[in-house]
């Protein structure tokens, strides 16, 4: 029996289109999954839908199951919770979260595939990869209690650091962006908000996301002596200047890279990572995060509008319910 699933394909400069997928039939240690939703990454699956993903970084950049090279076509995605229904008995009917690409149904190793506890709603669980991602960064920046922290840069990634980082004791955290709106979603995860001008400074540490160059200057001039900016932002095939003259050697500040391919920490596998990840959301205020929702058909035609601000997102959610079930002969 062959099934055939629907997936979408990055297909040339802002343009992607649903192509059908054959799907094998399980193995012994396989799971077939139907999909239920899927998240948009928006910032990494702008850069892949408009073709910037530098050459020398191919490797790095390719999602756990991507099919395709870049830059294009490519099936990319990797926010991905369905269902489990074929594979061992212990996970069969259990909901999954996966780092697979927006795709109806899928086969992956049983060892892909990371149960969502009873307590995360699917729909909020499509985060899971984001929020793995606020992990590592924090097992790099490694806060204190009682740190000033400030996380510069308002999308996804960046409102997931807050996330987590507004469960932390004894810290105080701001949220800084441009956009005011975010003033909102700051509240709702339960932590401060400023815009750039405003923001609190004599910082000990700062979470840059916001990848740009201004973004990472007004980062570096927040720190107090000895401060520390944690670099999240991936800024593809783009040259930015970093401000490292004035007080940067003065004040012995610190710019370190985080990157959720590598665990930031030795004594932890991707695995565990990902279950502390699924664990975090638990908490309804990383609904906060998710901020529009589309049927899976209409996913080419959203996308360009994410990609330039027509549709404005943190997480975009995309639902599955309407979506054809996989035709099999």
């Amino acid at each position: 029996m062959t099934r055939v699933a629907r997936a979408l394909w990055f297909t040339s400069s802002g343009k992607s289109e649903i192509r059908p997928v054959e799907l094998a039939s399980p193995g012994p240690d396989e799971v077939l999954v139907r999909t239920l939703c899927s998240g948009v990454s928006r910032g990494t699956e702008t850069l892949v839908l408009r073709g910037g993903v530098p050459e020398n970084q191919h490797g790095v950049m390719r999602a756990p199951f991507q099919d395709g090279d870049f830059p294009w076509p490519v099936k990319y995605g990797y926010l991905n919770v369905g269902v489990v229904e074929t594979g061992p008995a212990d996970l069969l009917g259990r909901t999954v979260f996966c780092l697979y690409p927006h795709q109806t149904h899928y086969v992956v190793p049983v060892a892909a595939v990371t149960p969502v506890p009873d307590a995360v709603p699917a729909g909020r669980a499509v985060l899971a990869g984001t929020v793995e991602t606020a992990v590592n960064a924090l097992w790099d920046a490694a806060p204190l209690i009682g740190d000033r922290i400030a996380v510069v840069g308002g999308g996804m990634v960046g409102c997931g650091v807050a996330g987590v980082l507004a469960r932390f004791p004894g810290v105080r955290v701001q949220l800084v962006d441009t956009d005011p709106t975010r003033a909102a979603v700051a509240e709702a995860l339960g932590v401060e908000f400023a815009l750039p001008g405003d923001a609190a400074g004599d910082l000990d540490l700062v979470v840059h996301a916001s990848a740009t160059e201004q973004g990472l200057a007004r980062s570096l001039e927040l720190l107090a002596p000895e401060g520390r900016v944690v670099e999240l932002s991936w800024y593809g095939d783009r040259r930015i200047s970093v401000p490292l003259g004035e007080f940067f050697h003065s004040r012995r500040l610190t710019v370190r890279s985080s990157q959720v391919g590598t665990v930031g920490r030795p004594d932890r596998t991707y695995a565990q990572r990902m279950a502390l990840a699924l664990d975090l959301l638990a908490d309804p205020a990383f609904d906060a995060l998710i901020t529009g929702e589309s049927p899976f058909d209409e996913l080419p035609d959203v996308l360009p509008k994410l990609a330039d601000g027509r549709v404005p997102a943190l997480c975009h959610r995309i639902d599955y319910r309407a979506a054809h079930a996989p035709a099999s002969d």
